[in-house]
């Protein structure tokens, strides 16, 4: 790698040649502020915060587009440079819904955030006209406010870095905003409901569909039995919710705020990993003995179902028909369970703790009431618990840990890995390669599926037969693995698809991190590798052995792939117009 000298603030470095200053600063320890960068995703230079000086340069350069050169000096902090970021502020105040009280990103906002750092209070010299616009609250996940968009285009970036694409800049100038084309409803689009323009967004323009009153509503109503799952990758993301450190999990203490919330149940939807595994393992061996469509593709993430559905109808019979954990728990809850405890299914009321804003829009799917009612009421993100718990002042870190309620709480390892890429795909391996052969595995751990990379392709014979499988994360990536499929290039048997990068652990229902974290720090790995750590510490990490599973087949479903399972574990998919 070429190496150029340089100074930043008088202090020698030695860095690789052509990266941008901002990145070069990050060697000297020096953080130099954006609203608009994403590394690799959106590296425009259009915000203006991040001007610094270079000698000799007659104006201020913009550091996160501009490349080091050997001798270069740079001075990040001068007196001209920070005035320059300040009237740069005033001018997005100037134009910006300054209702900080009221927003949902108040306290983690980057704009407020700069805001304080430099000076600027919401009494902007910039007065003027002032554009207003209506909220986008079409969609079943979410609401975009423009009144607070700052133009940084890094939900732009996101989307097309997802190859969904459906929102842009319309008009131009003063009257330059984000909005799908012509500007039609978010609803009236394809949008996936992935929510990455939601984790991306520096302000409160974009922000979940809030269910939180909904949910109080129902605990507080003597009528209603109300039991609370929460998925895999919870644990070890709510903690950042209460500033913890990134991978830390929080299960126990997860459990004890649920408690304290009021919910009648706290179970793990880790349960329904497990079963899915078991419908899921037996509907591929089904599929490879009796001559039925492959390869086949998981089915545990409803932004990448929609998107099939979009934009790949023709290739739905390869998706698997299981129902997502999330409703598969539902399913369980209001027939198996209520059944068991002599409740009716109508005055259960299933809340689901989620990575993925995805699944409010899959709580209304079709085909999904196994018991004439929802499977799942409400879905909740893990960024709208983490505010349940701050507002009913329960003080988090020091709660005790506390364990899931029995039977619906009772989880294998396999079920743990489901949050991160790789991880269904791995757990259905261990179910199913015992279930092909009949002997127990030397090993459960398919280590060619893990990591963060986008596409992860292995092979492994399975009972004399070579099984060869993918794992894609993004739906950029299920793009690319489609158009395999499509051409008829792809040489696979079973694929897992997740529709957010690195998998349910970076969903766009996660803690809202700033853009310096990630661009810099490895979020998804970080929360990933807490969740490998588990699978390793649990008595049991394969589905098929969990005896909380082994009961409610014994009990009720009978066996995988039974008539009833199909009615109540399985579901069907709808083609949908491809529009933007």
């Amino acid at each position: 790698m070429s190496m150029v000298n340089i100074k930043i603030n008088g202090m020698p470095l030695c860095v690789p040649a052509g990266i941008s200053i901002l990145e070069a600063a990050r060697y000297a320890g020096i953080e130099i502020p954006t609203l608009c960068y994403l590394k690799k995703i959106n590296e425009i230079g259009a915000c203006r915060i991040c001007m610094v000086e270079v000698k000799g340069a007659r104006s201020l350069v913009t550091a996160c587009v501009y490349p080091v050169n050997e001798g270069m000096e740079i001075f990040t902090n001068t007196e001209r440079v920070r005035k320059s970021r300040k009237i740069t502020l005033e001018l997005i105040l100037s134009t910006h819904d300054r209702k900080c009280l009221s927003c949902v990103r108040s306290g983690n906002c980057e704009l407020q955030k700069l805001c304080k750092e430099f000076g600027v209070d919401d009494e902007t010299r910039f007065e003027g006209e002032n554009p207003h616009y209506e909220f986008d609250d079409s969609a079943a996940h979410m609401i975009r406010d423009n009144n607070k968009c700052i133009l940084c285009r890094r939900c732009v970036a996101a989307c097309d870095a997802q190859k969904v694409s459906v929102i842009g800049a319309n008009a131009r100038g003063f009257d330059t905003h984000i909005s799908s084309a012509f500007d039609k409803d978010l609803a009236d689009v394809s949008c996936v409901s992935c929510g990455q323009c939601i984790v991306n967004c520096p302000t409160g323009a974009l922000r979940e569909k809030d269910d939180t009153d909904k949910v109080l509503a129902a605990i507080n109503d003597p009528e209603k039995f109300v039991v609370v799952q929460t998925a895999p990758s919870i644990r070890v993301t709510l903690g950042e919710c209460f500033d913890m450190h990134i991978g830390s999990n929080v299960e126990g203490k997860m459990v004890a705020a649920l408690r304290r919330l009021g919910f009648d149940r706290v179970f793990d939807t880790d349960f329904a990993a497990d079963l899915t595994i078991m419908e899921e393992a037996n509907e591929f061996i089904e599929r490879v003995k009796n001559g039925g469509v492959l390869p086949m593709i998981t089915s545990c993430s409803p932004g990448w179902i929609k998107y099939c559905e979009h934009y790949y109808p023709e290739l739905i019979p390869h998706l698997s028909t299981c129902k997502s954990p999330q409703q598969m728990f539902g399913a369980t809850i209001k027939t198996w369970y209520a059944q068991k405890m002599g409740m009716d299914p109508k005055d259960i009321v299933v809340v689901g703790i989620m990575p993925c804003t995805a699944k409010k829009f899959e709580t209304g799917r079709e085909n999904q009431n196994a018991s004439g009612y929802p499977d799942v009421d409400y879905a909740l993100t893990t960024r709208e618990l983490g505010r349940m718990i701050e507002s009913a002042g329960i003080y988090f870190k020091k709660l005790p840990d506390e364990k899931f309620d029995s039977p619906l709480g009772d989880a294998t390892g396999a079920a743990v890995i489901f949050g991160a890429t790789g991880g269904v795909m791995e757990a259905a391996l261990r179910t199913a390669s015992e279930m092909l052969t009949g002997r127990e595995l030397d090993s459960v751990e398919f280590t060619e599926v893990r990591g963060t990379a986008d596409i992860k392709e292995a092979t492994y014979n399975i009972g004399g037969m070579d099984v060869n499988v993918c794992a894609a994360s993004g739906i950029a990536n299920a793009h690319e693995i489609m158009e395999r499929i499509k051409n008829g290039t792809a040489n696979y048997h079973f694929i897992e698809i997740m529709g957010c990068p690195g998998g349910c652990v970076n969903g766009g229902g996660q803690p809202i991190q700033h853009a310096v974290v990630r661009n810099f720090i490895d979020l998804k790995g970080l929360r990933a590798a807490a969740l490998y750590d588990e699978d390793k510490k649990l008595p049991i990490r394969k589905s098929h052995e969990n005896p909380a599973i082994k009961a409610v087949y014994e009990e009720f479903f009978g066996e995988p792939g039974s008539h009833k399972a199909h009615e109540i574990l399985h579901t069907s998919y709808t083609p949908r117009p491809k529009y933007k």
